[in-house]
């Protein structure tokens, strides 16, 4: 019974904190979900304008989209106590306060899936007059089909473990009607378990589109004014999540990664692009040719 009015009163002063959250704090998050939002906006824009995903890696895409829905559905675990004060009379304002950080990650998480749908519409199809050289860069047309059914058979498997997880009760945290549902010590486990995943596969996530790049010595349809705008907002968004209630190291740590590399990556773009425009080669060129020559794989085989 102890235990019982422990747990009351440990979820009462959770409750109690989030309680009249700072202004500053409340703007400077919004902000940085109008950014998450804006950010993916170029990248997006330039695939459909483009008419094409070419030289954006395929294993780029997968481990985004999956290290994706790893990171959002840690957020979502170890947010369960905060998020269940809104259903104990906290107030709305103090409500959203609280559950932007979870909305953040979840806004990076839905335009990332975008990026998954643009790619597989997008996907080149080769085409018999292309050059030898591109046909060699290309990866084949299977890719994106494979890469789309992976990512969505991994959210299945995140889904179902964490409902299975969900409903196992640990013993030191019992549940009566004037407590806040806490998550058991099995499923923080498994949110600990998809942080660390999160961030494994952000890391891993840019190492084949630094080499993509590499090869194909342009950005193709990598969006430079996207990189510019995410590199220091990983930072600034890891401070946020870092300092909000109900999130812990693996919440965060994944996009301090994800700055770091996807800094590597934008140098590399702004310096081939800087490189091709002073050295008056024809890649520009022969980009828009090779774009002539290879259809999407799904969309208007007539354009």
């Amino acid at each position: 019974m102890d235990s019982i009015f422990t747990t009351a009163r440990e979820a009462a002063r959770e409750c109690t904190s989030l309680l009249n959250p700072s202004l500053v704090n409340f703007a400077f998050s919004t902000c940085i979900l109008l950014g998450i939002l804006g950010s993916y906006i170029p990248q997006h824009y330039k695939i459909i304008a483009r008419g094409s995903s070419e030289g954006i890696s395929p294993l780029f895409v997968l481990l985004g989209a999956t290290g994706g829905t790893c990171g959002f559905v840690n957020i979502l675990i170890l947010s369960q106590g905060v998020l269940g004060c809104c259903q104990k009379g906290i107030g709305g304002f103090n409500c959203i306060a609280a559950s932007l950080g979870v909305v953040q990650v979840g806004m990076q998480w839905t335009c990332f899936a975008v990026i998954l749908l643009l790619f597989l519409i997008y996907f080149p199809r080769a085409s018999p007059l292309a050059s030898p050289a591109t046909s060699r860069n290309s990866p084949p047309e299977r890719a994106a089909l494979t890469v789309t059914l992976l990512s969505v058979l991994h959210f299945v498997i995140v889904v179902a473990c964490t409902f299975y997880f969900s409903l196992l009760t640990s013993e030191d945290t019992p549940h009566t009607p004037e407590t806040i549902p806490q998550p058991s010590r099995q499923l923080v486990a498994w949110a600990n378990f998809l942080g660390v995943q999160a961030m494994v596969l952000a890391g891993l996530q840019y190492i084949p589109q630094l080499y993509t790049t590499w090869t194909l010595k342009h950005a193709g349809s990598l969006s430079i004014p996207m990189m510019c705008i995410q590199t220091p907002g990983s930072f600034v968004w890891a401070i946020s999540l870092a300092t909000r209630e109900g999130t812990k190291w693996s919440s965060w740590a994944t996009f301090v990664l994800t700055g770091m590399l996807q800094g590597a990556l934008l140098v590399m773009c702004v310096v081939w692009e800087m490189k091709n425009k002073n050295e008056g080669t024809k890649d520009s060129a022969t980009v828009d040719q090779d774009e002539a020559e290879r259809r999407p794989l799904i969309g208007n085989e007539t354009s």
